[in-house]
């Protein structure tokens, strides 16, 4: 059974991102101008920081793709990080003389005592034995997450083998439900050094029946749909279909009515409450996911926090940071349920190349 895995690696600051994909058949079509116009949809959106305009992300394929297609082997992607070189030394993979003044103000100068509610902070500090902040928010920074976009542009080349395409829309950013609006409440809280979180919607078409499974807890789609989501930075909620509306409706309103058409012979619904999975499998409608973003917990003015240096009060830490990412949280969020269900095609119709999942596919 072929099985879609990816680690990645890397720094906010550090030299580089990194992506290992294992399990991609052979013959897939790799586009990496696809890639990188992923990466930059990643990068836009309104109420974007000034990281944006340092970085230009763009891909390197370093291995398992041979003249455009994969292998069959392990598929390395690298992303760089422009503002390295501006952190050459504080974020130095070799030892530093920190008796020499000039590196010991450079180091000092970026470590990080007081740490910020909501974020990976505290908890990451007491969990690895950390008196520097630094060694925790670099990796748990949202930076991250240009690696699993580059590693969803893959999964999304294989699947559009099969016409299997996604998409997103921002639905809400703070109170509003409107682009005017939401660009109003993106300025405003702006101007007062705040942040605003926000919802989104993925939704994936043309997916066959039964991807995903009902026979144990780990294969149902929708669950793994929902950790794959739920791991991206900030997230706090994820629906499938009608999601918290299910609550208020009966039954009679809540279940989609199933037809049959004889001429195309095959079965389909007039309303899609389900999101397009029913009993942890998809139903061949739509896959639809709500995601629910908070606030970015970076603020220009901080919270009230403790130094865990000295144990006393202070504002919190800020790092240079978006008052709004929810239409780039969007594009993440493709992205993850890309790569859910590129694992769940190959689990039910894999074989070693493109051909023999065709094959597979087909019968």
């Amino acid at each position: 059974m072929n099985k879609f895995r990816f680690l990645t690696s890397g720094e906010s600051h550090g030299i580089c991102l990194n992506a290992i994909i294992e399990g991609l058949p052979s013959n897939i079509t790799i586009d990496k101008a696809f890639i990188d116009s992923e990466l930059a949809r990643r990068q836009q959106g309104y109420g974007r920081g000034g990281r944006m305009q340092i970085e230009t992300d763009k891909v390197k394929i370093l291995s398992g793709v041979r003249f455009g297609k994969t292998t069959g082997a392990p598929v390395c992607l690298e992303i760089e990080n422009k503002d390295w070189q501006n952190w050459t030394v504080p974020m130095s993979v070799e030892p530093v003389n920190m008796s020499d003044p000039d590196i010991a103000e450079a180091v000092g100068s970026k470590k990080i005592t007081r740490v910020r509610p909501g974020h990976a902070d505290l908890s990451g500090a007491i969990k690895y034995n950390q008196d520097d902040v630094r060694n925790i928010l670099e990796r748990s920074s949202a930076r991250e997450t240009a690696s699993r976009v580059a590693v969803g542009a893959v999964a999304k080349c294989l699947l559009k083998e099969f016409g299997i395409t996604g998409s997103s829309k921002v639905l809400q950013i703070g109170s509003a439900f409107d682009e005017e609006s939401m660009k109003k409440e993106i300025d405003t809280a702006k101007e007062k050094g705040d942040t605003l979180g926000g919802s989104f919607e993925v939704r994936f078409i043309n997916l066959p029946v039964g991807l995903g499974s009902f026979v144990n807890w780990d294969r149902r789609l929708d669950g793994r749909l929902a950790q794959a989501l739920m791991s991206i930075p900030a997230v706090k909620a994820v629906e499938v279909g009608a999601g918290v509306q299910a609550a208020s409706l009966s039954g009679s309103n809540m279940h989609d009515e199933i037809f049959y058409n004889r001429e195309t012979q095959s079965y389909y619904r007039k309303t899609n409450n389900a999101g397009g999975i029913e009993g942890g499998m998809t139903n061949g409608e739509d896959v639809v996911l709500k995601v629910t973003m908070k606030a970015i917990p970076t603020m220009k003015q901080p919270l009230m926090s403790v130094d865990i240096k000295t144990k006393k009060p202070f504002q919190a830490h800020f790092e240079r940071s978006d008052t709004c990412a929810v239409e780039a949280c969007a594009v993440v969020g493709e992205a993850m349920a890309a790569i859910i269900l590129a694992d769940a095609l190959l689990e039910k119709f894999g074989g070693d190349s493109l051909e023999e999942i065709k094959k597979n596919y087909n019968g």
